[in-house]
């Protein structure tokens, strides 16, 4: 049986968010494949990234792009 449950590691223990999610008795062996989440500093530190190295020219037009959604799949289709 699979289960995901989202967890806080703390002080060594991984203990669920919302422990009522987990559905097996007390004493089950269990596998774990931690997958760490990314933390809002990650998510931000990206979003500050996504224009390096372009020309203002270049994020200009990428953003005229982006808001001139009535073309965006060039299919000639309003």
């Amino acid at each position: 049986m699979k289960q995901k449950v989202e967890a806080i590691f703390e002080k060594g223990v991984f203990r669920p968010v919302i422990p009522d999610e987990i559905t097996m008795p007390e004493g089950q062996p269990v596998r774990l494949l931690v997958e760490t989440m990314a933390s809002e500093q990650d998510v931000l530190a990206l979003a500050t990234r996504v224009y390096d190295g372009l020309s203002e020219r270049e994020i200009t037009e990428i953003e005229q792009l982006a808001l001139n959604r009535q073309d965006f799949f060039g299919t000639g289709i309003s």
